[in-house]
């Protein structure tokens, strides 16, 4: 505390601070890219291992052998879908009750808030159908949920037959003690966030549903399946949900556990697993995979119906059948005995799925990184934030304290105007007016596409993402907007003040985010730390400025679509990453009004205006 009441060592200390805040900054900023890079190599990245003791060491035999049932059930479902052209719901209703099942039905429709140009949809109906095999061995407290999501563009016949047949294999076994329900959902995600919705009776994204008439238990786990052929050459795990969620890692294991035991190829992100960690080869596969799953999650958007379930505090994952070149193929009986062991080992709960990790990320189906590993990276980016934010303040604290002492030791390193104020006044109108610009860029889009309609030759997805694209050029006038109202005195001690607390609203919003989904935060401090660090209206402008632009949270999407393009062996030309940056534009404004997907406000309310406030302070007179 002496350190810090003495105004000589106070003094000495700020000059220590600010001769070594460059060189501490990029210290620090290298090393939490280091330390993401390193989150592939042991021990940092360490072996799953099953925490929960209801699903041990001991394993179940399989006994589904319903292969030729399950194909003959998808044929059917296949041609009477193609004749009536939607969901064949009385054909369901009919098989499902010949096996055994109450079956019941739900109606829903939404209105979206714009078309959706890629599944061409604007009024949306549709039907839900699922049926619940009663538990003969407890009350129906608990319940598990096998799921088939049925798009209109999608074919996932095969999986609606195996379901099938599962149900009819389930039926005659007498050892389960939780209920269990087979969900068949119409328009893919809408109709799975309209059934649960209605199952636990909420409203949460603007609905019209009717009530179910039939519920079981307490869901404590789901799985999705989708299938598109009667052979597969691997299963595909899909985990991230909504707005970054994870399910417990050991469904995950649990998963894992049995395509080991069955001998199923099974993949993450679409990638194997590498088999040598002790090499080279296996860690740099190992970062690919990382940095597909980095980028999904940072996404917000539910990659499967699974995604869904995750906001109802449901452990769900999806599973996705893939049929490609590979030599080794397996039929739908390999795909069913996996499931089977999974629903008998989750029949086996005692309480939700609580013990391992819910905060993650995954090199590998076999590996993870848990939140305490991958934490610092974050923390050493968001450091560079606080060490700026504190040479700001030590040389406005400093200028105040020699005006005071005139004798005391010299000034820091920047001299300032001794006899001018910080001018707190003069921060009110860039706050206030980047603030308005990005709850413009959030409400005006979706509420001004119809007369965007009526005045320009554009449809109303156009007209939304025109919008959007127009008010986030718009912020660029803002330094000139701002400096017609703000205060003359003190510019130098304004353009710091103003980016101190640029510093300190950035540091906030990013360690917030980093704790709740950490790849999107990790992204952003990435791409946004190093520009608010040399944001400055002294030294080379036209190249902060560049760097500005490059780092914003929308040059981020752009340059996020890119890497996961190339990361998925699939490069983009510089037209169609133009023409997928507008798609994904008009996906996230449907998704935060259809599901609630975080990302939109996030980067329109929060990230868009702290940027804004880099560049009136990089164009401050």
């Amino acid at each position: 505390m002496g350190l810090l009441s003495d105004p000589v060592r106070r003094r000495a200390l700020a000059r220590l601070v600010l001769r070594l805040n460059a060189p501490l900054c990029v210290l620090s900023y290298v090393a939490g890219i280091a330390w993401f890079l390193a989150l592939v190599f042991p021990p940092l990245t360490q072996r799953t291992y099953m925490s929960e003791n209801a699903m041990g060491s001991t394993m179940v035999e399989e006994q589904f052998a319903g292969g030729d049932r399950a194909r003959a059930f998808a044929r059917d479902f296949a041609a009477h879908r193609k004749k009536s052209g939607a969901l064949p719901v009385a054909w369901l209703e009919r098989t499902m009750r010949s096996v055994g099942l109450e079956v019941y039905t739900q109606s829903f429709s939404r209105k979206l808030p714009f078309p959706d140009e890629t599944h061409e949809r604007y009024m949306v109906s549709g039907t839900n159908v699922y049926g619940i095999l009663r538990a003969p061995r407890a009350a129906s407290t608990e319940s598990l949920v096998l799921t088939v999501p049925c798009g209109s563009d999608s074919t996932n016949s095969q999986a609606v037959g195996l379901l099938l047949a599962l149900a009819a294999h389930f039926r005659g076994q007498i050892y389960w003690a939780k209920d269990i329900i087979f969900l068949v959902t119409e328009h893919d995600l809408l109709g799975t966030e309209a059934w649960l919705e209605a199952y636990h009776d909420v409203n949460v994204t603007g609905m019209q549903s009717s009530p179910l008439q039939g519920r079981a238990g307490a869901i404590q786990a789901a799985v999705a399946l989708e299938l598109s052929s009667d052979v597969v050459t691997s299963l595909d795990v899909a985990v991230e949900g909504l707005n970054g969620q994870l399910p417990n890692l050991d469904l995950l294991n649990l998963f894992q556990t049995f395509c080991q035991k069955g001998g199923l190829l099974c993949t993450l992100q679409g990638k194997l697993q590498p088999q040598d960690w002790t090499s080279l080869d296996g860690p740099l596969q190992g970062l690919q995979t990382l940095l597909l799953m980095v980028l999904r999650q940072a996404s917000g958007r539910p990659h499967g119906s699974h995604g869904l379930f995750l906001r109802y505090r449901v452990e769900a994952l999806t599973l996705r059948g893939i049929n490609s070149f590979r030599q080794y193929k397996y039929d739908l009986v390999a795909v069913g005995k996996a499931l089977e062991g999974m629903f008998r080992k989750l029949n086996h709960l005692l309480e939700r799925l609580h013990q391992s990790f819910f905060l993650y990320l995954l090199p590998a189906l076999s590996r993870f990184v848990s939140i305490g590993l991958y934490m610092p990276a974050a923390g050493f980016l968001l450091l560079v934030l606080g060490l700026k934010a504190l040479e700001l303040w030590m040389q406005l604290h400093e200028a105040e304290v020699g005006v005071e002492e005139p004798g005391g030791a010299p000034g820091p390193s920047v001299p300032l105007p001794p006899s001018q104020g910080v001018g707190l006044a003069s921060l009110v109108a860039p706050l206030l007016i980047s603030q308005a610009m990005g709850l413009a860029l959030y409400v005006l889009p979706v509420l001004g596409q119809h007369v965007a309609t009526q005045h320009f030759p554009v449809a109303e997805a156009e007209a939304v993402v025109l919008t959007l694209l127009a008010i986030y050029a718009a912020g660029l006038a803002l330094p000139h907007n701002t400096h017609r109202v703000v205060s003359t005195q003190a510019p130098d001690r304004g353009w710091m003040a103003l980016k101190l607390v640029a510093l300190i609203y950035l540091a906030l919003q990013l360690g917030c985010i980093a704790l709740t989904n950490f790849s999107l935060g990790f992204l952003l401090a990435t791409t946004m730390v190093p520009a608010a660090a040399l944001a400055k209206p002294h030294g080379p402008r036209t190249l902060y400025a560049a760097l500005l632009v490059l780092t914003s949270p929308a040059a981020t999407l752009l340059g996020s679509l890119f890497l996961w393009r190339e990361l998925q062996e699939a490069p983009l030309s510089l037209a169609e990453g133009w023409q997928l940056f507008l798609a994904a534009l008009a996906q996230g404004v449907l998704e935060h009004h259809t599901y609630g997907a975080l990302l939109f406000p996030l980067l329109s309310l929060g990230l868009y205006p702290c940027w804004l406030l880099f560049w009136n302070v990089l164009f401050w007179k």
